[in-house]
Order: structure tokens, then sequence, then C-alpha cells
């Protein structure tokens, strides 16, 4: 089916959609300067003009753009310096692409034309919102990543930090977090106890997923779900009954206990996955692999393994992270001699406020981006491997 041909919008729709997105955005630096209200309504009256600007000039789009970009950048820096300069630019390529996109239609460009205007409104709408909220989880992550580049010992943005002044940045946090003896014995432990417990977890989430996977097995859902109790059950509750079962049996406040303790914890994980990767196991292969004389420790390496490989690693990874960044069942059932780096940065907030634990939270966050990215990455290639996406 032909798509229908771009056309431009009305004026009024233009300048009503801008000034809505106007007013939303004025919200925001409004409440930062002390009146939402107020800035609420500059914005509206600000991107209405935009929006009609863009409505009657749609065949020099870029010379208006530029100059949009340039006023904003001007009006930021004559109202915050450098910092409100980059603003400012930011706003301005967005808004000057925003009311062109509604004033020459390309909005309908990639949508089916028989959509109706509410469909196409909900289309948008409901992108905006999973948006708002991405924006509202990522943004506390956002703040702590400068701020751990502070110059001073504070957990706020310095003056010299919001003029973009080389002096108000150092790595004097990192530093420290690299050459103070309690920060790294905590290292150590961490990197220690989840490899550990990720090795057991990935043993025994594997097995349990492939035999929960066999449809003769009696009772695998209650099975299923009393395995996959840890990732549901609130974790204070598990921590309590580890404590008070390990205490009677002695491995409280033991190495092996905790690694016991994270082991069950990252189960689930492994066996989310790798049931999910055995949804497309061809089971042929197996019986294929058995005619031909392998045994079943053979056909499983050679055959299946490959196969569910991804899924493996992936909840290996999930818990992997589950156990580096876990904190509650470590302070009941470890002891000092276990503090791991998710206690000692618990530590440092309740006892002493260090700036030090901004730094650590950004190392931790740069390694959950990056076993996340490698999860994605191998959730793709088992995909290809299983036929559901194109190579």
């Amino acid at each position: 089916m032909a798509l229908t041909p771009v056309t431009n919008q009305t004026p009024g729709f233009t300048a009503a959609v801008s000034a809505a997105s106007g007013a939303f955005a004025g919200m925001f630096v409004g409440t930062s300067q002390g009146s939402g209200l107020m800035g609420a309504v500059i914005g509206a009256i600000l991107l209405a003009l935009i929006g009609l600007i863009a409505s009657k000039m749609t065949e020099k789009e870029r010379p208006v753009r530029m100059v949009l970009l340039a006023a904003f950048i001007a009006a930021g820096f004559a109202l915050g310096g450098l910092p409100g300069a980059v603003v400012g630019a930011l706003f301005g390529w967005f808004f000057g692409w925003f009311a062109f996109w509604i004033a020459t239609s390309k909005y309908r460009a990639h949508l089916p034309p028989y959509l109706t205007p509410g469909q196409v409104l909900w289309h948008y709408s409901f992108r905006v919102i999973c948006g708002v909220i991405f924006v509202f989880l990522i943004t506390p992550i956002l703040v702590v990543m400068p701020l751990s580049f502070n110059a001073q010992d504070f957990f706020t943005f310095t003056p010299e930090m919001l003029r973009f002044e080389a002096e108000g940045y150092s790595l004097k946090h990192y530093r420290d977090f690299f050459s103070n003896d309690q920060w790294q014995s905590a290292l150590r432990n961490s990197l220690l106890i989840a490899p550990a417990a990720t090795l057991l977890s990935v043993g025994f989430g594997t097995l349990a997923a492939i035999g929960l996977s066999q449809p003769h097995v009696p009772f695998r859902r209650a099975i299923m779900a009393i395995l996959i109790s840890p990732m549901i059950v609130p974790l204070i509750i598990s921590a309590a009954g580890m404590y008070f079962f390990y205490s009677r049996i002695g491995l409280q406040g033991t190495y092996f206990g905790v690694v016991l303790a994270h082991a069950a914890l990252g189960i689930p994980f492994v066996i989310i996955t790798v049931t999910a990767t055995l949804v497309g196991f061809d089971r042929s292969l197996t019986r294929a692999a058995a005619n031909m004389g392998a045994d079943p420790v053979t056909t499983f390496f050679r055959v299946q393994m490959p196969l569910i490989l991804p899924g493996v690693i992936s909840g290996g990874l999930f818990a992997f992270i589950t156990s580096f960044d876990e904190v509650v069942v470590v302070l009941f059932v470890g002891s000092a001699g276990q503090k791991t780096l998710p206690w000692q940065m618990f530590t440092g907030l309740r006892e002493q406020i260090s700036p030090t634990i901004l730094a650590v939270a950004t190392i931790l966050v740069v390694i959950s981006i990056a076993l996340l990215t490698t999860v994605e990455m191998l959730r793709r290639r088992s995909e290809r491997l299983r036929g559901i996406t194109p190579s």
C-alpha cells in the first residue's frame, strides 16, 4: 500500500503542539528558577511563535533552524554563562527540529495512512510517556556520575563545576578508591565472592532448567516456582531466613556461606534465561546424537550446550551483577572479613559521608552497562541461532 504524500500542517495546529511542548519544557526550567508556572507560560508563548514561523517558512527550514539555534545559544549565555549556552544549544536544536517536524507533517511519513488522528496521538504519546519514565529512572545516575569528579568533598555541584571551570573537577575520589586499604579490601572480597557464586549459579541453574524443560518431570511447575522464589520473596525475608539457617549449621560469617547465599539469589536468573533459550531448542538433535552412539554427557556438551550457550552466559552475567551489587544478604550472613564493595558503600553512607562513594558508584554503573550490553549482544546472537531474526 502506497503512503500518502507528506503535506504541511495548518499554522494553528503546529503552534498548538509546539506550545504544549514549550509549556512542558518551560515548567522544568521555570521550576529551577523558582517559578514553574511562569516558565510554562513563557515556554508556551515562545514555542507557539516558533511553530507559526516554522509553518510559514517550511521551504527555508535549514536557515531558520540555524537562526533559532543561535538565538537560543545567545539567550542561554546571557542568562547562565557557558552552562546556559550549552543548555540553550540543546533546546534550540531540539525545538527547531520539532517545530518543522510538525509543520511539514513528517511525523506521519512512516505511519500507515489509515490511522486516525487519535491513533497517531496515542502512537507518539505512548513513546513520550516511556521517554519520561526512562528519564525519571536514569536522572539519578546522570547526577551521580559528574559529581564523582568533584574537586571538593561535597555531594553537590560547586559553583566551579556549574561554570565548567577546570579547577572544579578532579580525579581525587578515584585515586582515594584505588589507594585506600578499606576500599581495596572490599573490592577484593567482591571479586572473590561474585565469580564463585556465579559459577555455582550457572551450574545448578543450567541443570535445573534443562531438567525442568523435560515434559515427563512431575510437579515441574511447583519446582520451578520454588527455585525462582528468591527473586520474588522480599530480600530482607530471605536474608533473615539465611541468617537463622546458617547460624545453626555453622556457615554464618564464613566465605563459603556468603557464596552459597549469593548463588541462591543468582540461580533464578540462570533458570529463567536458560529456560527461555530452550523454548526454541530442537529436541530431535539430541535424539539424533543418541542414535549415532553419543552418550548423554557428549550430547550435552557437543550438541545442546553450543545452542543454549548465549542463555547460559546471559544468566551468568545477571547472577554476577546480582552478587556484585548485593548488600542486604551479606550484612546478615557475612562478617567483617567478608565486607564487600556494596557493604563498604553502605557503611560509608551511614558512618562517614565520603565522596569516594560517588566514584565507586560510577565504576559500578560502567561495569553494569558493559555487562548488560554483552547480555543484549548474546540475546541477539541467540535469536539468530534459533532463526527468530535474520543474520
